[in-house]
């Protein structure tokens, strides 16, 4: 019988002292976390959560560490992030994505590169099953290529701009060895994992946060129903589409080379 792990990650505020002050107070970002969570233990996978001060780099990569050292082909591993979304440019020249920006995770202590992602998916076994969930600004391709910025209602989850700028400044040393170090592990690793992303708006756009969810967590809610909801993923993706205006366009999202018949369970199947 196949294995279902998840790991849940939800931050309401970032750390000041590594943000050059800004805290990134958000309201939502637990909440989805915990939402999230009850659905994967509803559908029999054994969760993870992962909430504001612990969701550090340190302790999001350990946990999937964990996760990878357990799963194996056939299994199935569902990463749910809600929080920032940023972005830092990329000053790799040639290997460079075309807009000259990585997209990030905003975690708590600093951010995590969509490389980063990629290093920690492709850890895991061959025929492992990855299915992402994005509730964050720019995260039409965050486990793997980034993109732009536009206007959503309520309060955008990215980090600001003028902040963006003045970390990518500071830190531009440390991602410039970073990304040489992840591009050597990428290109003796061989192909991306075979993994699926449906996030919550476009790299061009912000995703907006809410009073009790996000406004993808809510609408992907909205559409699971506890359960009622019978489509694959692509079903899945435009069934959330639907229910979010155009400045907030979720995205489906592919790396390497998922099955069909992955892309046709019905979400959350183990």
């Amino acid at each position: 019988m196949a294995t279902g792990l998840a790991l849940h990650i939800g931050l309401n505020r970032v750390d000041p002292d590594r943000y050059e002050g800004w805290d990134g107070a958000l309201v939502a970002c637990e909440n989805d976390a915990r939402d999230m969570a009850r659905i994967a233990r509803a559908a029999g996978f054994e969760s993870t959560v992962l909430l504001t001060p612990d969701c550090t780099v340190a302790g999001v990569t350990a946990a999937l560490d964990q996760a990878a050292a357990r799963l194996g082909p056939g299994d199935i591993l569902l990463f749910s992030y809600s929080g920032h979304g940023g972005q830092v440019a990329d000053d790799s020249g040639s290997d460079a994505e075309p807009d000259a920006l990585d997209e990030t995770l905003v975690l708590y202590d600093r951010q995590f590169l969509d490389d980063e992602v990629q290093r920690a998916f492709r850890a895991f076994a061959d025929g492992v099953r990855i299915v992402a969930l994005l509730d964050c600004c720019h995260s039409g391709s965050g486990i793997e290529v980034p993109g732009g910025g536009a206007a959503a209602e309520g309060t955008p989850r990215y980090l600001p701009e003028p902040r963006q700028r003045q970390l990518s400044d500071r830190d531009r040393s440390f991602y410039e060895e970073l990304r040489r170090s992840l591009a050597k592990e990428a290109s003796a690793d061989g192909a991306a994992p075979d993994a699926v992303l449906v996030s919550a708006c476009q790299d061009n756009q912000v995703a907006s946060d809410g009073d009790v969810n996000g406004a993808f967590t809510a609408a992907l809610l909205r559409v699971w129903d506890d359960g009622a909801f019978t489509g694959g993923y692509r079903d899945f993706h435009r069934a959330i589409q639907r229910r979010l205006p155009p400045t907030q366009s979720p995205n489906l999202y592919l790396t390497g080379t998922p099955a069909p018949d992955f892309l046709s369970q019905r979400p959350f199947t183990i």
